[in-house]
């Protein structure tokens, strides 16, 4: 560990100034840890809270994203098909002569 590396943890306080590493876990930490906690009912509360401000696509939109992601699978598969074809036929080629 170089000096600018063992500075930035003696800073952030993961190690001390001797060089040992420093462990800070006390009992409030942990209470801290437990009354954030949110119960069942909140947290659903609070999903559907997040849920009303997506911004959901139109119908439009989603046929429209629809189509294209069909195109371009559609395209990709028949690309990479002829291309495994050909190889194939190449290679067969190759070692028939």
């Amino acid at each position: 560990m170089n000096r600018e590396q063992k500075r930035l943890m003696q800073r952030q306080g993961q190690v001390g100034a001797d060089g040992t590493t420093a462990r800070r876990t006390s009992v409030t930490d942990v209470q801290r840890r437990r009354s954030e906690r949110t119960k069942p009912r909140d947290f659903v509360k609070q999903v559907r809270e997040e849920l009303r401000q997506v911004a959901w696509p139109t119908r439009p939109e989603v046929i429209n994203y629809t189509t294209i992601v069909l195109f371009v699978l559609i395209f990709m598969t028949s690309l990479i098909f002829g291309l495994g074809a050909g190889f194939s036929k190449f290679v067969t080629f190759l070692f028939t002569k």
